[in-house]
């Protein structure tokens, strides 16, 4: 495995690269990301319009933030799964089974967080 040698700043430009590169892949390669993420630029401006706290609003924000994090972190299991090939495995099809049911629970988990701060 290789070793950074970059400190400091330069770390944290280099981190802050590497990430943005993993959110434009996901967005260019991800259509359930993509999805999520219109949702996303949907509902936080609709948390500003139907609440009147800010813990609400993060209650409510914080949920979609959520599955698009979950989203992120199934989509790299899945590319790292696919990476190995094309032939079935069941520890390949659990995994990625896995990733899904996590980003359903997000999903779900988001959607508890609304109905009970706006009922």
């Amino acid at each position: 495995m290789a070793y950074s040698t970059h400190r400091g700043l330069t770390r944290i430009i280099k981190a802050f690269g590497y990430s943005w590169n993993g959110l434009r892949s996901a967005f260019r390669h991800e259509e359930a990301f993509r999805q999520e993420l219109l949702l996303c630029l949907v509902l936080v401006p609709a948390a500003f319009w139907l609440t009147h706290s800010g813990l609400e609003r993060a209650l409510l924000i914080s949920s979609l933030f959520l599955v698009l994090i979950v989203e992120m972190l199934n989509s790299g299991i899945e590319a790292a799964i696919d990476r190995f090939g094309g032939e079935q495995h069941k520890l390949s099809a659990r995994a990625k089974d896995m990733g899904s049911a996590a980003v359903l629970l997000a999903l779900g988990h988001a959607t508890v967080v609304w109905l009970l701060v706006l009922l």
